[in-house]
């Protein structure tokens, strides 16, 4: 974790009239992980970018992951190798590109009689697993004994067990990832704001002009571009213009501290085909995930007592002993994943492949995916754009550049939350475009999920803020209140 000063960058005003003041190669709708790799891979070749986002940056679905970087070894048995390949080589360009967000991180698979995950499938399934990799992954697998897996997990349960498997993927911050990359792209001219919301749009002479809703004012205004990505993730079917068909599913994740919970390394649990993590993560380990279908709000999926009932389920099959009960949980987020619409299956049964469609002259829908593989949609992305425009640009380079140069943190920037000071808030309030509390608290810092008391925690930063932003008493007070209602 390093600390740096922050260099200067332009205001969110300058921003703002920087998008309107020419035509725009390419307008990104959504300030995910999608939309943020897209800004940074088509600025990087010179095309003139500009992106918006209704809400922060993160605050969607990007925020709201297993915080792993991964080939997906359970889709393996589904045989969905091409995938898993792709995942794969991907995990380990992240670790290239971004060691300081790509921590290497071992998993124990537990493996038992009468189960879908048999020891001697497993034991290939993670050769194979490294193989994929092209033999770079982030560690080498091997395959444990009953003695051995019951020495590293005192406290699982020894029901058919026939022994583990060991493998490794990567922890990372998923919100860290989308502001180091947002911070490449504008170190390459692009330009961008959150708490933008994309209206409509009108072709004309094959160019799009953009009607914009700035939340924060209540004025509206006009962009135009070439092309445009919809990249919205759940909110993407809801566009105008788009074409894309979603099936969103839920994931629910738990937090806990370690000391209820003191497993070594992250540790596979399964209960029939569902498959769960235990993560650590400091002086915590992060629990989940589920996965169900999902129908409500899109801007704050809930935790429920039944998600939280579900997870605590399978922790204490695994680790009888440990007996975790809600009392233990210190915090819960719930994230969607906008897969491509399939109605038929069980939703951890859907692929996770990526759809890139140019369904309107100009404008393009990105759907599906995850987390780990974003870069190459990103490329694959803007390879398409640049083809159908016939750009004259340089080469991608996302995959060899550094997302953030050596020595060239200008904020904290790694997998752990950061110390909570007034110097953390004021540097991401000048460098990181944190614009409300909850920006701070939960996708800057992550101090929400890491800390039992994040309340009296969001009240110091609320003070801190008023001080670095100018609010008085009545718009601090707002903020709290904003704050307490994500519940």
């Amino acid at each position: 974790m390093t600390i740096s000063d922050a260099r200067p960058r332009p205001t969110r005003a300058q921003a703002l009239a920087s998008l309107q003041h020419e035509t725009l190669d390419l307008l990104v709708i959504g300030g995910g992980i999608v939309g943020a790799g897209v800004a940074r891979d088509a600025a990087l070749r010179g095309l003139r970018i500009g992106l918006v986002e209704q809400a922060d940056f993160a605050s969607g679905t990007s925020s709201r992951s297993s915080r792993l970087l991964h080939g997906g070894i359970r889709y393996l048995a589904q045989g969905r190798i091409a995938l898993v390949r792709e995942a794969s080589k991907e995990k380990t360009v992240l670790g290239r590109i971004a060691p300081h967000l790509a921590q290497p991180l071992p998993f124990i698979f537990p493996t038992r009689k009468g189960t879908p995950w048999s020891y001697w499938k497993l034991s290939l399934g993670v050769k194979l697993y490294d193989l994929l990799c092209g033999l770079k992954n982030f560690g080498r697998s091997s395959s444990l004994g009953v003695a051995a897996t019951t020495a590293l997990l005192p406290g699982i349960s020894t029901k058919a067990l026939t022994g583990a498997v060991r493998y490794f993927d990567a922890l990372t911050n998923d919100a860290r990832l989308v502001i180091d990359t947002l911070r490449s792209a504008e170190d390459h001219d692009a330009r961008f704001a959150n708490y933008v919301r994309f209206i409509d749009a009108t072709q004309t002479e094959g160019v799009w002009q953009c009607q914009l809703h700035d939340q924060l004012t209540g004025e509206e205004f006009q962009v135009r571009a070439r092309a445009i990505v919809n990249a919205a993730g759940p909110w993407s079917d809801k566009l105008p213009h788009s074409k894309t068909k979603l099936r969103l599913t839920k994931g629910v994740h738990l937090v806990v501290m370690r000391e209820r919970l003191p497993v070594p390394e992250a540790v596979v649990m399964t209960q029939g085909n569902r498959v769960l993590f235990a993560i650590p993560w400091g002086d915590r380990v992060i629990l989940g995930t589920t996965d169900t279908d999902y129908d409500g709000d899109l801007s704050n999926p809930t935790c429920d007592p039944v998600d939280v009932a579900t997870v605590l389920e399978v922790v204490n099959e695994t680790f009888p002993a440990v007996r975790l009960t809600e009392d233990d949980v210190i915090s819960t987020w719930s994230g969607l994943r906008p897969l491509v619409a399939d109605p038929h299956g069980n939703p951890s049964d859907i692929s996770r492949r990526h759809n890139i469609v140019m369904s309107n002259p100009g404008w393009w829908d990105v759907t599906g995916g995850k987390l780990t593989t974003y870069r190459l949609m990103a490329e694959e992305t803007v390879d398409q754009i640049v083809r159908h425009f016939e750009f004259k640009v340089d080469p991608c380079s996302t995959a060899v550049l550094p997302l953030v140069e050596r020595g060239d943190e200008r904020m904290i920037s790694g997998i752990l939350p950061p110390s909570v000071s007034q110097e953390t808030v004021n540097r991401v309030c000048q460098a990181e475009w944190a614009i409300h509390l909850d920006d701070v608290v939960i996708r800057r810092t992550s101090w929400r999920y890491y800390h039992r008391d994040h309340l009296a925690i969001a009240e110091q930063v609320a003070d801190w803020m008023a001080g670095e932003l100018g609010w008085n008493d009545a718009e601090k007070n707002a903020q709290l209140e904003r704050y307490r209602k994500l519940g």
